[in-house]
């Protein structure tokens, strides 16, 4: 009796298990490449994402590894299918190479996502007089 009663309750157990319903996110890139741009330039861009799994997408928080990169994440949950944006704002004041990782905390089934950002800011030309 008591292999049957645990036999029994394996089962449930198992089924219950592959009736959960998980989030994922797929980004359309997960590294934005600003290329060589000018010193205070527009510093904005986006992560693009969509919600493949088959329950709502709750992002929990985002943070980037300095304070010259400005992450906002989506406040409401992105329905299975539906698609949702990170900004991330960089500070262009700052000339030289960007290489800063942002990262995004979620209910996802990766729950922990780092997304890169890549570039240079240049300098000011002299100009002539």
């Amino acid at each position: 009796m008591k292999k049957l009663v645990m036999i029994a309750i394996l089962v449930l157990a198992g089924v219950g298990t592959s009736l959960a319903q998980t989030a994922k996110m797929q980004f359309k890139s997960e590294t934005i490449d600003y290329g060589e741009i000018k010193k205070g330039s527009d510093g904005v861009r986006v992560f693009e994402f969509t919600n493949t799994g088959d329950a709502p997408l709750v992002i929990k928080d985002v943070a980037s590894s300095c304070g010259c990169t400005i992450p906002t994440k989506p406040e409401s949950p992105i329905a299975p299918g539906e698609t949702g944006t990170i900004e991330v704002k960089y500070d262009t004041k700052r000339v030289g190479p960007i290489r800063k990782t942002v990262t995004v905390y979620s209910n996802a089934e990766e729950p922990t996502k780092a997304l890169k950002i890549k570039g240079k800011v240049l300098a000011e030309e002299a100009t002539e007089s």
